[in-house]
């Protein structure tokens, strides 16, 4: 449990691993942290039911910052809520989304958008998808933050955001949480 929100939490590898930039993360063996991260929200959901607070799947999310936009040299997935509005984005965008990556605004910034099952996220980790399919990220991995959603059709969105110096955006993709969890306010 991180000390910041109420309802904010930390997948963290108890091995020695800087960030996204972090070769090891794009070999087969390493284990799918995004993927664990995922299956572990139901912790959180659990720990927040005992103190009768619904937490629905939708307002869940996951997020990992760049190298320039985290404060930690300690791989570190964000486990938290997600901000309202864009929640509603992602609703609205949803009947357009597939799994080919789209550029969308989502809050202040410009993200890459595509679409995967469940079972896709579990086969391979979202790094070395981001690798694959983005040649331009192979090289780079560290300019990259990444997050992650559920959508109302059932999949996931995976959201990438690239570092962009003149824009001032250092690809913190926890931007796109809101770790006071105000989505949450109607079932409260």
């Amino acid at each position: 449990k991180d000390r910041h929100g109420i309802l904010q939490y930390l997948l963290m590898p108890v091995d020695k691993i800087s960030g996204v930039e972090s070769p090891e993360l794009l070999q087969p063996l390493t284990p799918n942290f995004f993927a664990i991260a995922w299956q572990q929200r139901a912790l959180a959901i659990e720990l927040m039911a005992q103190q009768q607070q619904t937490v629905p799947d939708r307002a869940l999310s996951l997020a990992i910052n760049s190298a320039y936009g985290r404060t930690q040299n300690q791989l570190h997935i964000h486990i938290s809520c997600l901000r309202q509005d864009v929640r509603q984005q992602l609703d609205s965008l949803t009947p357009t989304l597939t799994s080919q990556w789209q550029q969308h605004e989502l809050g202040p910034s410009d993200y890459l958008l595509r679409t995967l099952t469940p079972q896709q996220l579990q086969d391979e980790s979202v790094f070395i998808r981001l690798a694959q399919e983005l040649p331009e990220a192979a090289d780079d991995m560290g300019h990259y933050g990444l997050a992650l959603a559920n959508l109302p059709n059932g999949q996931l969105v995976l959201m990438a955001i690239k570092a962009n110096w003149l824009t001032a955006n250092n690809a913190s993709a926890e931007e796109l949480q809101d770790h006071s969890c105000s989505i949450l306010q109607p079932t409260l």
